[in-house]
């Protein structure tokens, strides 16, 4: 497996991440199951197969599997297993309205993760309400007091808004480290790679989350995308080229995998245990370019996300809407598509709430027909 040094500080872990909201589930729990809904037997399998192979970093989170995914690793982690890693979880922001709720929840974190101190600690998806709910509630002295007493070792944040914000958080506290989501559809959304060379260049560590774009990478590969990558004649999956792409980046230290089954453990230890800095030559990355290029051919709706358009006066997230729409259209997941769109629908917030005011057009700097896009899109979403 290979290995890069974790930022600033004098040790590394292994390239590829375990990410623990993915694992295998069962249509029914057992009545007496202390994990929910996760297949505790697989899941364990595929856990302790990663770290025997290397695997050090395993990442998790207060809410994942239904609140159950760190109770997992608790007992997942047992038999010696736990000293040989280290572990990440997150303090969920969204949740405290006081500096003791840090307190309440990184101890309740403990105890779910059957451990008395956290690697990795990280804010959890930070962007700009929870940015100011972290400064309106002392969580950054919170996290210099569980440092202290012992509870975490290191500091970081994971991050979901756009690169100007994820500047300034970084400049904020002296961070371990940070998580962005990157992958070669996304190089330039959110922080991009311009934040991951910022934050290198300060010292952070990088973990990097949605190499695969949920998957979107790696399944279901149009014939088109699929015809780029055997052209190469290497053999290798469209998730093992994604990975590739990622890990070109020296600045990157970690790329998270959701795991979900043993044979994807073992295919991404194979390609983590290859895929170096810098190694991708100039045809490949060619090829990369050309991917993005039919890929964003499929796009519906050219929306820049500039959010001129908002506030909408009826509460249509427009922007929201488009990305949904061209999500499901660019990836061929009809499917998720309409899952999100539902969330959409339910709080009020879908094009069907539209009254075609036309104040969202009259606005727009792309000059974008947006009441007939909405329509389209709810024609092809709702």
């Amino acid at each position: 497996m290979q290995r890069r040094k974790f930022g600033k500080l004098d040790f590394d872990v292994s390239l590829l991440g375990f990410g623990c909201m993915r694992l295998p589930t069962v249509e029914e729990p057992a009545p007496d199951s202390l994990v929910g809904k996760i297949d505790y037997d697989k899941a364990v399998e595929m856990v302790r197969y990663a770290i025997d192979n290397g695997v050090d970093y395993l990442d998790t989170a207060y809410p994942y599997h239904e609140e159950k995914s760190e109770v997992f690793l608790g007992l997942a982690l047992k038999d010696g297993y736990r000293e040989r890693v280290k572990l990440a979880t997150k303090l969920p922001v969204w949740k405290v309205n006081t500096r003791e709720d840090c307190d309440l929840y990184l101890n309740e974190q403990l105890d779910r993760l059957q451990t008395d101190y956290i690697d990795m600690y990280l804010l959890h998806a930070l962007g700009k309400d929870t940015w100011q709910t972290v400064k309106r509630c002392s969580v950054l002295e919170f996290l210099d007091q569980a440092k202290a007493d012992g509870r975490i070792k290191y500091a970081g944040f994971s991050f979901h808004d756009d690169l100007s914000l994820f500047k300034e958080i970084v400049d904020a506290y002296d961070w371990n480290f940070c998580q962005i989501q990157l992958n070669y559809m996304d190089e330039n959304y959110q922080a991009g790679v311009e934040g991951l060379r910022y934050a290198a260049e300060k010292g952070l560590a990088v973990v990097i989350m949605e190499p695969l774009r949920g998957g979107k990478l790696a399944k279901n590969m149009p014939a088109e995308i699929q015809a780029l990558w055997d052209q190469t004649g290497t053999g290798r999956s469209a998730a093992d080229w994604a990975f590739r792409w990622v890990c070109n980046f020296p600045e990157v230290t970690v790329a998270l995998s959701g795991m979900g089954t043993l044979d994807e453990v073992k295919a991404n230890i194979a390609t983590m245990s290859e895929a170096a800095p810098n190694s991708l030559t100039a045809e490949e990355l060619a090829l990369f370019k050309k991917a993005q290029e039919f890929f964003l051919e499929r796009t519906m709706v050219k929306c820049t996300d500039c959010r001129y358009c908002l506030p909408c006066p009826q509460g249509v997230e427009i922007p929201d809407v488009f990305a949904i729409w061209n999500s499901s259209v660019i990836y061929n997941r009809p499917g998720e598509g309409k899952w999100h769109y539902k969330q959409l629908v339910e709080g009020n917030k879908a094009a069907d709430q539209c009254v075609a005011c036309g104040q969202c057009e009259s606005v727009c700097p792309q000059n974008l027909a947006i009441i007939e896009l909405l329509q389209r899109a709810t024609a092809a979403l709702a």
